[in-house]
């Protein structure tokens, strides 16, 4: 829930005394920089800038590699226990992107120990491997697009300027109708709702009942009724639960100040104040008159004492509470990394670590499918912490963001490339959240320059590239909003008339200036709109399962601008490439690897524009050669064998049995289905859509030997139209079955 600061304006430099000063071992890791040819030893130097020398200023700060082994290391002194630093490595002294996590990348950060201080990491958080990721469970989540909402912003129903739980049920058709035959809402199938606890704050954050719904927002029944027509239409809800902290005006606290034996230990308090400060040069011990206590974020925001057993258990038989009696489908979990504070380390401690295993083998416990994923605001590198050894499903992947808005403002894709393939490789597969911008950031639009074809190019590659994604409300119509929290988190944009259709009162916030432009009313009948770009990719990847369940294969593009990797499971493999500049890219070629590219001739379709159909020859040495690519521009294109590689699942098999594929393909409105039988007998032949499900039977009953065909429509077996999109035909004689794919356009 905090805005990350940039430690190079806001911090300065805490000289130690004599006594308590302790010296800080920085060692990088070369060796892979050196063979991907990004760094040369004979002509390159790697230097440290942060909080603690003006960012590489003064002085500037060289690591040497003594022994040749590819290992640069250096050691200062003057660092004080408990001293929190930002920090990274660079090359030749120079901020010119060739730095650790350029762009929009996180600082390295570490709290200075009382002694044995070592940092040792590999430059760039790269580490040699063979790229190979083992693919293990998947879950509900890894089949979902999430929507994050603050429902004070999103709909008010009464007229009070207040979004509200009515007004967000009003607005469920808008997000997903339930009808998969429709394609104009924005199909998402899962939302993350900001607090909805009773609290003094707009946000939410700081509860003062965490089992009561905000009055603002309307009652408990109101968000049964809301939790019941989401779960009808499809769409999971999680919830945010703040387990941190909670308000200093919460019962818990006001006891707790007032010296109540039962809670007194619910928090953490100090006869005087210890003098520590927090991640961002903040106090964290405020006074009350009762003595100091501990609040990381601010005085109002107390931080609850889990040592204390009774916390524990309060807090987890809520989380029991409003899985089991209310039925939400999870948790998004705020400030995961501050759970538990050692001396000299307030972040990622054991405590905090053992505390999500308990959390997890509790909610388990009540809801084996429940979802928990966190927000721990820091490198992959630490955030990887929190979602093995059964702690939390996913984590939020802010490092990932940061490089995928750079590459498209930088207009380079080299760095997004080499950190897409890091958090691929480093999480258990497919366990992360991925996204632009979220409620503490700037919006997307406005890091992106207010440019739309940023913005189309961002959205194309999140949700393209693996993980869970999720959408910050708003931003795809192309909301604004920078600084102030409020301006980040103004009302939402529905039409160009009076308050944007969002209330018929005042609103709490002020509406975007923006909105008689950028708004759901008049984008939804501009083709060309970021809101109609966002429904189709979108609706490309519900119905792709290598969008959501495959593998990621990065390819070497000759040009920068471009990147270019494979998705594929067992039903399907998808070359996705993006243009992060405006700049149109033409006579691109792309390198693969025996794992990601099957030489031979391909048939492949366009998934995003189906009328865009053509032959590519992969060579013998996995390239492609000769794509271009428009400005901007963002392709998906689904692999079908033509000749050279593996007998395709429509091949003739020795038996006979034959399968064509349909023809026309894509097609609009019918198509036909050509087959022959080897003998006769009993045939079904059935069409089904990417889930899985039976939508319709083309035959079933007994047919002789020979050629055959029939046709179908487009309909299912209630003769209604169905949407666009992928679907499978599966045809079966006896034992012998055969399956072709086909692609339906509107």
């Amino acid at each position: 829930m905090r805005r990350l600061i940039l430690a190079a304006l806001v911090t300065t430099l805490v000289v130690a005394t004599a006594a308590q000063a302790v010296p800080i071992t920085f060692k990088v890791r070369m060796a892979l920089q050196v063979q991907l040819g990004n760094f040369d030893p004979a002509q390159d130097f790697v230097d440290i800038a942060g909080t603690f020398n003006g960012w590489g200023s003064d002085p500037l700060t060289p690591l040497a590699d003594a022994d040749g082994d590819s290992i640069y290391e250096v050691t200062l002194d003057g660092f004080t226990p408990s001293e929190f630093i930002e920090f990274k490595f660079r090359y030749n002294g120079q901020w010119d992107g060739t730095e650790e996590f350029p762009g929009y990348g996180s600082n390295r950060v570490y709290t200075v120990l009382e002694s044995d201080n070592l940092i040792d990491v590999w430059y760039n958080d790269f580490a040699p491997g063979d790229g190979q990721v083992e693919i293990g469970e998947l879950h509900w989540w890894n089949d979902a697009v999430f929507y994050e909402i603050l429902v004070r912003s999103f709909h008010d129903s009464d007229g009070d300027g207040i979004g509200d739980l009515p007004g967000l049920t009003q607005k469920l058709d808008y997000l997903n109708d339930g009808d998969p035959a429709t394609d104009d809402d924005l199909g998402v199938t899962g939302l993350w709702l900001m607090p909805i606890n009773d609290s003094p704050s707009y946000h939410g954050y700081d509860a003062i009942d965490y089992r009561a719904i905000n009055p603002d927002y309307g009652t408990m029944a109101d968000f049964e009724a809301f939790l019941a027509a989401a779960h009808a239409r499809g769409i999971k809800v999680i919830i945010d639960y703040v387990m941190n902290h909670c308000s200093d005006q919460h019962p818990w606290f006001v006891a707790s100040r007032q010296n109540d034996p039962a809670y007194r230990d619910f928090f953490r308090w100090s006869p005087s104040d210890p003098g520590e400060t927090g991640p961002w040069g903040q106090n964290v011990w405020h006074w009350n008159s009762s003595g100091w206590y501990y609040g990381l974020f601010w005085s109002g925001m107390p931080d609850l004492n889990y040592d204390a057993p009774a916390v524990k258990d309060a807090m987890f038989e809520t989380a029991t509470y409003w899985l089991d009696t209310i039925g939400v489908d999870g948790f998004r979990l705020d400030a995961v990394l501050y759970i538990d504070e050692d001396p000299g380390r307030l972040q990622s401690t054991q405590g905090t670590l053992q505390f999500w295993q308990e959390y997890n083998a509790h909610v388990k416990s009540v809801e084996p499918d429940v979802l928990s994923v966190g927000e721990a605001w820091t490198a992959s590198t630490t955030v990887i912490q929190y979602v093995i050894d059964d702690r939390l499903d996913l984590c939020f992947e802010f490092d990932l963001s940061y490089a995928t808005l750079g590459a498209v403002n930088d207009a380079d894709a080299g760095n997004l490339k080499g950190k897409a393939s890091q958090v691929y490789s480093l999480y258990p597969y497919l366990q992360y959240a991925t996204f632009l911008t979220n409620h503490d950031q700037d919006r997307s639009l406005n890091v992106l320059g207010h440019d739309l074809g940023k913005a189309k190019a961002a959205a194309g590659l999140y949700l393209t590239l693996p993980g869970v994604p999720f959408v910050y409300y708003g931003e795809e119509i192309g909301m604004v909003g920078s600084d102030a929290h409020e301006y980040i988190r103004s009302p939402m944009q529905w039409t160009d008339g009076p308050d944007s259709g969002f209330t018929t009162g005042t609103p709490w916030q002020a509406i975007n200036g923006n909105y008689e432009q950028y708004n759901v009313l008049v984008e939804e009948s501009d083709s060309g709109s970021l809101l109609n770009w966002y429904k189709q990719l979108i609706r490309v990847r519900n119905q792709s399962s290598a969008l959501r369940h495959g593998t990621y294969q990065p390819l070497t593009s000759s040009a920068s601008p471009v990147l270019a990797f494979v998705r594929s499971d067992e039903l399907q493999t998808v070359l996705c490439l993006a243009n992060t500049s405006d700049i149109a890219q033409g006579g691109v070629t792309l390198t693969g690897t025996e794992t990601s590219l099957v030489p031979g001739d391909h048939e492949i379709v366009d998934l995003l524009d189906p009328a865009d159909t053509r032959t590519i020859t992969i060579t013998p040495g996995f390239e492609i050669s000769n794509l271009s690519l428009a400005g901007h521009e963002v392709r998906a294109y689904e692999f079908e064998i033509v000749t050279g590689a593996d007998p395709g699942l429509g091949d003739l098999p020795e038996t006979g049995l034959r399968l064509d594929q349909n023809h026309p393909n894509p097609f609009n409105p019918s198509t036909t289905i050509r087959y022959a039988l080897p003998a006769r007998s009993h045939i079904r032949i059935g069409v089904y859509d990417v889930t899985g499900r039976e939508v319709a039977v083309l035959q079933d009953g007994v047919q002789g030997e020979g050629g055959q065909e029939v046709h179908w429509d487009g309909a299912d077996r209630k003769g209604q139209a169905l949407g666009a999109g992928m679907y499978f035909v599966r045809l079966e004689a006896g034992d012998e079955i055969r399956f072709t794919k086909m692609m339906m356009v509107r």
